[in-house]
């Protein structure tokens, strides 16, 4: 990430020439995040509600846009969550033509940042085909979720990019330890998503199989806590910090304890409450996204204003 686009916006990018489409992609953007962050929790509700493969074919849905004489639940999940994938697809096409149209006026990274995003959910959109086309392998079901949710955190990064924020200079530090977090949380939802796909908590409980992947799992807890906990602690404990990052430490706080409880709870009940196990993976996704939007908050605010 380069200084150009970290430095905080000068007087002249305040002209309304130049924030109209920033605002205008920006807003894009969220909404992109908000649907992507909503089709993670309904892929979620479709591998745990075992309709990966209610749908036998792929793009169609029993070779129709929509099958209705078909339809059921688990067809519809598995139905909307093709849906909804579709839509986010249009609109990642549409973010990078308005970046191209708009690229005089807007920073020189969004076009690049875009392009990225529309690779990565083409690149989604085929993990998806594999998906069922494979009958739900499991390599190929945890790239799936991993993508996605790298997927997610390159809007939520562009997001708050785009914010019109000022930097303080004040806690210099923090975006590090927010951004190990960060990584570890990543990488603990793969190993969440891996011990999901292949079915772990339950081969190990019944028959003492895959023990290794749902240990490596609960294991894989205290490192990301710890970070997590760490970032927290020291946002309290600065000085001076802004409202806005000591906001979301605290509701990073608040997304940690949940999702710990939320992990207790799947466990002790063997996945046997679909509600909670969707819960769980749907709160895993938010805690790492705050965590990257801090990440990208707390290097613009190291940044001090310009004179």
């Amino acid at each position: 990430m380069t200084e150009s686009v970290l430095k905080p916006q000068t007087s002249l990018t305040t002209s309304p020439e130049v924030t109209q489409p920033r605002d205008k992609i920006r807003r894009l953007v969220w909404k992109m995040a908000i649907a992507t962050f909503l089709l993670m929790a309904v892929g979620s509700a479709t591998r745990v509600m075992n309709a990966g493969l209610a749908c036998p074919d792929w793009p169609l849905c029993y070779g129709q846009w929509i099958p209705s004489q078909q339809m059921n639940l688990q067809v519809f999940l598995e139905w909307f969550h093709r849906l909804d994938a579709a839509l986010i697809g249009f609109s990642a096409i549409a973010l990078l033509g308005l970046s191209l149209w708009w690229r005089q006026r807007l920073p020189r990274w969004v076009p690049w940042a875009s392009t990225f995003a529309l690779a990565l959910i083409l690149f989604q959109g085929l993990l998806g085909g594999l998906t069922v086309t494979q009958l739900l392998r499991f390599d190929i079901v945890t790239a799936h979720l991993g993508t996605a949710l790298l997927f997610f955190s390159t809007l939520l990064v562009m997001g708050c990019l785009l914010l019109p924020q000022q930097g303080t200079g004040v806690g210099k530090k923090l975006p590090w330890v927010s951004g190990i977090a960060a990584l570890l949380i990543y990488l603990q939802s793969l190993l969440g998503g891996l011990v999901g796909s292949r079915w772990a908590l339950h081969q190990c409980l019944a028959g003492s199989q895959l023990c290794a992947v749902m240990y490596s799992h609960l294991v894989g807890v205290i490192p990301a806590t710890l970070a997590t906990l760490t970032l927290v602690i020291l946002a309290w404990r600065t000085p001076a910090l802004p409202r806005g990052l000591r906001v979301l430490a605290q509701i990073t706080a608040a997304l940690l304890l949940l999702q710990i409880l939320l992990g207790v709870g799947t466990y002790y009940l063997h996945l046997q409450v679909e509600p909670l196990t969707i819960s769980h993976q749907a709160i895993g996704a938010a805690l790492l996204g705050s965590l990257v939007c801090f990440t990208v908050l707390g290097i613009r605010n190291g940044q001090l204003p310009q004179p």
